[in-house]
């Protein structure tokens, strides 16, 4: 197991862990969670060694291999299989010495070590891996100099995973990959081997791969059993708590300080005021929880334009050769909120940039409105920021006309304060750039914002921060993003590119998830059965059947609403009832599990019958 023992540590002079303590068993998938500029990454370097501890112990099994992506691979002529291939140093290593061995005795040893490691089938196992990652297989036998930077952090990402290390790290791993690779990478660690510590704002990921949470906040560590969800459920009631018992504390005090100040003066009352005194000396502080930063993005409205503000009819569009998407007939209102789907290759950022304007369709015809403005961010935008310039000379550049507060207050609409203000963007953490970005693709109120991968670099508060804003933004959105949950709360259309067309995708993200997933066999579809018109005393049933999920729903919910006026009663954390305490925070946690089943249940009646009507 890897054991974190009351390890203390500081960057120039700020402390990020003190006494911080943590058991992970072999074996377990976690997610290191805590806010931007925590100490998640920092961790992930004390755990490898690569600095040094101020005080405790972080231990390891013995010969225990540590793995991770700390770097592209470098542009060279090998080739990508041959680059995942040589990961595994062990079978590299062996599989050399096999060439040239000659005595009887080693040649043996070395064909049993490799039949151990499984070194004959390593091959199809690293094309898999490339494969899933974006890598077909042609694309494998190409160099790695053939390749950005940010394909080869993918290649790094196969090397490591197919290496199969006893614990591996991962940070971040989505922020170089698309919704395709993301859900296989979920799909994959969820079944990976060997112990998996991974750093990730992607809720999806944080949900489906790991089985509990490792919470770095105010330097300590806190292990959670569950997923993401299950540990944001199980921590506000745990903060519900601590602040009932600060609120009762603070009440003790001002109770026994105000009998202190009443008869202190009095000799009748000294001694009991003395020995209030020396209670209120050795009462232990309780700390009310801090509020979590509150991140906002505000977008400026756009006026309403008439439909469409862009109709396509037969269009085509490429770069110069064979056209990449062909015969496009769409159509956007300012109302619509679609989330572009497709396997990485198939046109998604070609579709983006017709869009935009910033491709020209070779055939067909594309009509926007007049007045129409379009707001265009990419995650390579990030990079092409004015590294040596601050955010406030960034919007002083495009409203030279505006007067510094205003130009303040719009930075301050997106999280960016006094302080990153004037910092250089160089200075910046990803997160803060990725919100400049932001803020620059939205100053001028577009009717259309088109976000390509919004969320890379944006922490989770963030991420649920440009949901509100995208839900209350009276303009249309063009979605392209790895992030489910994401795509899940914003998008209500999906468009699927593929196979050089575009077309709506008529089921949901989960369906679509599941397609992605299964094996790439064809298999014979189904026989669609002829819709059969529901009868009467059907429908009845299922409106009975949905009034009954209704009651449920609310039975539970006036459950919840007692347990929570429990909890956040004061006399229940008096001395001697402990376990009381511990008793009504598993029942709150049950009746939260139970309302989401019942929701589930609840929405599943409400789907069958309305199907049933519309029959």
């Amino acid at each position: 197991m890897l054991k974190i023992s009351d390890i203390t540590y500081s960057v120039e002079g700020r402390p990020l862990f003190e006494g911080g303590t943590a058991t992970i068993p072999t074996g377990h998938k976690v997610g290191l969670v805590g806010r931007n500029g925590a100490g998640k990454t920092t961790l992930f370097r004390l755990i490898r060694g690569e600095l040094a501890l101020e005080g405790g112990t972080i231990t390891l099994p013995n010969r225990a291999r540590i793995g991770g992506v700390a770097q592209e691979v470098p542009s060279s002529g090998t080739s990508l299989i041959d680059t995942v291939l040589a990961a595994d140093v062990e079978r590299a290593s062996l599989m050399a010495e096999a060439d040239t061995a000659t005595d009887a005795h080693r040649i043996a040893e070395i064909q049993t070590r490799l039949t151990d490691i499984d070194a004959w089938s390593a091959e199809g196992r690293a094309s898999a891996i490339l494969k899933g990652l974006g890598f077909d297989a042609e694309a494998q036998l190409r160099p790695c100099s053939d390749y950005s930077g940010g394909w080869r952090m993918r290649v790094a990402l196969a090397g490591v995973l197919f290496a199969q290390p006893d614990y591996l790290l991962l940070d971040e791993p989505t922020n170089y990959l698309d919704l395709e690779g993301a859900l296989w990478l979920e799909a994959y660690l969820a079944k990976y081997p060997h112990t998996v510590l991974i750093i990730s704002h992607d809720r999806g990921l944080l949900n489906r791969a790991v089985g509990a949470i490792l919470h770095l906040d105010n330097r300590k560590l806190t292990l959670w059993t569950g997923n993401y969800d299950t540990f944001a459920k199980n921590r506000a009631a745990s903060l519900a708590v601590q602040a009932a018992e600060a609120r009762k504390q603070d009440a003790r005090r001002q109770h026994l300080q105000a009998f202190v100040d009443r008869f202190k003066a009095k000799a009748s009352k000294a001694k009991q005021a003395q020995s209030r005194v020396k209670m209120l000396e050795k009462m232990t502080t309780i700390t009310a929880p801090e509020e979590a930063a509150k991140h906002v993005f505000t977008f400026p409205a756009p006026e309403e334009l008439p439909p469409p503000i862009i109709n396509m009819e037969d269009a085509s569009v490429g770069y110069g050769g064979p056209p990449v998407l062909r015969n496009l007939s769409l159509r956007i209102d300012q109302d619509d909120r679609i989330a572009l789907l497709g396997r990485n290759g198939e046109g998604k950022s070609t579709l983006s940039k017709l869009l935009a304007g910033k491709l020209t369709a070779s055939t067909g015809k594309v009509t926007r409105s007049n007045k129409l403005r379009i707001g265009y961010f990419a995650q390579h935008q990030v990079d092409e920021l004015h590294l040596e310039e601050t955010p406030l000379q960034h919007i002083m550049r495009i409203r030279p006309a505006e007067g510094q507060p205003r130009l303040r207050a719009r930075l301050a609409g997106f999280g960016l304060g006094a302080d990153q203000a004037e910092t250089p963007v160089a200075r910046l953490s990803g997160g803060q750039k990725a919100r400049l970005s932001l803020l620059l693709a939205t100053i001028e109120a577009p009717h259309l914002l088109i976000l390509d991968e919004p969320t890379n670099h944006l922490d989770i508060e963030s991420r649920e921060a440009l949901v509100e804003a995208l839900t209350d933004y009276s303009g249309a959105v063009i979605l392209v993003s790895h992030d489910m949950h994401l795509l899940s709360l914003v998008a209500d259309r999906l468009w699927l590119v593929k196979g050089g067309a575009v077309a709506p995708y008529e089921d949901d993200l989960e369906a679509y998830r599941a397609l992605l997933l299964q094996s790439d066999d064809p298999k014979p579809e189904k026989p669609k059965a002829e819709k059969k018109r529901a009868s009467r005393d059907e429908i009845l049933a299922l409106k009975a059947e949905l009034r009954k999920c209704e009651e449920r729903l609310a039975k539970i919910n006036e459950m919840r609403d007692r347990l929570a006026k429990k909890l956040a009663d004061p006399e229940l954390y008096e001395k001697g009832r402990g376990g009381e305490v511990e008793t009504w925070q598993k029942k709150y946690s049950e009746v939260m599990d139970g309302l989401d089943r019942a929701e589930a249940m609840w929405m599943k009646a409400q789907e069958r019958l309305e199907a049933a009507e519309a029959a």
